[in-house]
């Protein structure tokens, strides 16, 4: 049951981290309000978030073509740490960005929240 329950919550942040990540970055980007300091932190918290996904990404395409990683291999235990720290640190900007309206406000926490849950269910699978 918890298996089931952890692979239905890995697929399914695999595939909403995406869907906010791109639509967060057009809700930047088409936002006319002035830049904040709330603003600013609030997207250092999302490119934290985005840089903790392009490494999942490309720790991922790096197993394929180098045909995977040993059983506890230390360089896949320290990218784990890497992504679980960039979610972290993107989590602490993005709660700070909540204290104010700004175009990700939401999309900071959530994305860094989802990323931090993507590492522990990655590294609770190793």
């Amino acid at each position: 049951m918890l298996e089931s329950l952890s692979i239905v919550l890995y697929l399914v942040i695999t595939l909403a981290v995406p869907t906010l990540a791109i639509w967060g970055w057009v809700r930047w980007a088409r936002s006319v309000q002035p830049r904040t300091p709330s603003s600013t932190i609030s997207l250092i918290g999302f490119a934290l978030s985005n840089v903790s996904a392009a490494l999942a990404i490309a720790t991922a395409v790096y197993a394929q073509v180098s045909g995977g990683f040993s059983y506890y291999d230390p360089v896949l235990i320290d990218i784990y740490g890497t992504g679980l720290l960039l979610s972290l640190g993107g989590l602490a900007c993005g709660l700070v960005g909540l204290l104010r309206p700004n175009p990700l406000r939401w999309h900071a926490p959530v994305c860094c929240v989802a990323m931090f849950v993507f590492w522990l269910l990655s590294a609770v699978r190793e």
